[in-house]
């Protein structure tokens, strides 16, 4: 995304450093009874492949149940993570143990073989190789979408039912699930976690955590009801202005620094599109918020 980003417009904006210019637009979804989405077309057509039209023959957008997770072809288990990676069993036979950023895998996804680590000819990473088939499993950092919901100068947080961070706030995010572009991710994750319905006006920040191999992109939305409840995720769901928000009982780093960068842009009275790195401080769990620095920051 951060490329597709890069490559909107010719001005520049000067910030920490000078950052391609984004023009944020609006973006439509049809109401979860709806099939078929369509897409933005004002941002630019260089995001049209990112955010392209997608037509759901079967269930609607908002009621899809979540799809099963031996899709994903590495399942890792660490308490250092930011979402919901947080134990929820797999069927996968991926074995994996925890080291550090990188996670050592054991067995391979696809025969169950004995893996070795080595670094294959032409690379340069240590890698999880079969020694029955010979297949090599690379670890890719998973994507978590979200939305930061905007109501009569209010935002809307929901108090987490599950681990990691038990009973603190968090905007409704989660992980985006295949055969979904990112906005239909953050719509659906906000549905299933508050039981709202919404629409999705812009992105606002894209924010890398490598330590934990996390991408997280969240977008500005409003209700397209005045309506919200709990999911079975979450133990409550409230709307806070912007001088309750409760930074001492924010879930993840991620969200204080997402919450952070929208009260900077409402008092400046402009919205803008950030994108910077989250570098956590090793060994500190997911719910310690201060435990970070935010790097690279740019903004447009």
């Amino acid at each position: 995304m951060l490329k597709a980003i890069q490559n909107l417009g010719s001005s520049t904006t000067t910030t920490t450093t000078t950052t391609t210019g984004f023009v944020a637009s609006f973006y439509r979804l049809k109401p979860p009874h709806a099939t078929t989405t369509s897409a933005f077309v004002s941002i630019s057509s260089s995001l049209l492949s990112y955010y392209s039209p997608r037509t759901r023959p079967t269930k609607p957008l908002l009621f899809l149940t979540r799809k099963t997770r031996s899709l994903e072809p590495v399942r890792a288990h660490s308490t250092r993570s930011e979402s919901k990676m947080d134990g929820t069993s797999s069927s996968s036979s991926v074995a994996v143990q925890s080291s550090g950023s990188v996670r050592k895998i054991n067995f391979c996804q696809w025969c169950g073989g004995q893996t070795k680590h080595d670094i294959p000819d032409g690379e340069e990473k240590m890698r999880a190789i079969c020694t029955v088939c010979g297949k090599i499993t690379y670890q890719n950092p998973k994507m978590v979408v979200g939305c930061l919901i905007e109501h009569d100068n209010k935002v809307l947080l929901c108090k987490r039912n599950i681990q990691p961070s038990f009973g603190l706030w968090t905007l409704p995010a989660g992980y985006l699930e295949i055969g979904e572009s990112a906005a239909e991710g953050a719509i659906r994750e906000t549905w299933e976690e508050a039981h709202a319905e919404v629409e999705v006006v812009s992105p606002f920040a894209h924010l890398d955590i490598p330590l934990i191999g996390q991408t997280y992109i969240i977008f500005l939305a409003k209700l397209r009801k005045p309506h919200f409840s709990p999911g079975p995720e979450s133990l409550e769901c409230q709307l806070f202005s912007l001088d309750d928000i409760p930074f001492d009982s924010l879930a993840f780093s991620s969200m204080a620094v997402t919450l952070k960068l929208y009260i900077e842009d409402v008092k400046a009275g402009s919205r803008k599109f950030h994108y910077g790195t989250i570098n956590k401080r090793p060994g500190s769990s997911p719910s310690d918020t201060h435990a970070y620095t935010l790097d690279n920051h740019l903004q447009s």
